[in-house]
């Protein structure tokens, strides 16, 4: 059947606003998927294909975060505002204005695996589910695989990022070049770049406040105020059915993402042998279909997956 058509808006935040779209109905008696994007910085653009799910009847709920996007936007807020605490605190008020905090599942990609798994921490009464993709589980992990993945490069590349860096020049076209490598290896292997994923890439570069305060220049060079933050001794308290999803060249590398599988009692995880960093552009219809069976294992539709930890 057709997508049903989406409703946009924003909703209160304190003195800011938060802008969310739904597709499809959130009263049809099934948990809403609530879409947490990455940066953090980013926006919604680009998982805006798993507007999908409302297709197999599950409801989809996007939203851009504080300081980017269709949200609020404070170019002149500084590192002591933009904190883990304050994220999680506009994803809870995202769920008790939507109505949803009853009965929902989480969705959280890259950054956002974080902020979710964060949100999980606290046993939330009304969260059926929690999907992690392409998540580190600490930043130190995810600085030192960079590491890993950067002297994979061509030498020259390697040359170029750290001339850079060192100077702090971070705006050349060199470097931007050069980072060009790193993405199309480890972020998104579809060529060209998809339009959904270069929207938010756009919208980052007119707005980068949050992205370079929390992250920094860019996916490897880590060096904004998350660079030591850690969710790894939060994570035995999550009690949630868990679905990790990861890429084969995934920068968030099986290293990054093993304390989810290793702490969380009920955890699966997916791996995509043809995707890096973004699976639900680059293997979509696999995606979809280890969705909706993740969706339907939590409803009770289909055969109860295996208990305990599954990795395939």
């Amino acid at each position: 059947m057709p997508l049903d058509p989406s409703t946009k808006g924003t909703v209160p935040f304190g003195e800011y606003r938060t802008w969310y779209r739904v597709t499809g109905d959130l009263h049809a008696g099934r948990p809403a998927v609530v879409v947490v994007h990455g940066g953090p910085g980013s926006t919604h653009d680009y998982l805006l294909s798993m507007s999908r799910l409302a297709e197999h009847g599950w409801p989809v709920v996007h939203y851009d975060q504080l300081g980017n996007g269709g949200s609020t936007h404070l170019p002149d807020k500084g590192a002591d505002f933009w904190t883990v605490d304050l994220f999680a605190a506009e994803l809870e008020n995202l769920l008790t204005e939507l109505g949803i905090a009853g009965d929902y599942v989480l969705f959280g990609q890259s950054w956002g695996g974080l902020l979710a798994a964060r949100h999980a921490t606290a046993g939330p009464a009304g969260l059926r589910g929690l999907v992690v993709a392409n998540s580190p589980a600490s930043y130190p992990l995810w600085l030192s695989e960079m590491a890993v993945l950067r002297a994979q490069l061509p030498p020259d590349v390697q040359q170029t990022l750290l001339r850079h860096e060192a100077a702090g020049t971070f705006d050349s076209p060199e470097y931007l070049a050069a980072m060009r490598v790193f993405y199309d290896r480890h972020v998104c292997r579809v060529l060209p770049w998809p339009r959904d994923f270069l929207s938010s890439f756009m919208e980052i570069y007119n707005d980068p406040t949050v992205y370079y305060t929390m992250n920094g220049p860019n996916e490897f060079h880590v060096i904004g105020t998350l660079k030591d933050w850690s969710i790894i001794d939060e994570l035995d308290s999550i009690r949630t059915p868990t679905l990790l999803i990861g890429g084969r060249y995934d920068e968030a590398t099986p290293v990054t993402m093993q304390p989810y599988f290793d702490r969380i009692p009920d955890v699966r995880w997916e791996t995509f042998e043809n995707s890096s960093h973004c699976p639900h552009l680059e293997e979509p219809e696999r995606f979809t279909e280890v969705m909706v069976t993740f969706l339907k294992d939590l409803a009770g539709l289909a055969k109860p997956a295996a208990e305990g930890r599954v990795q395939s």
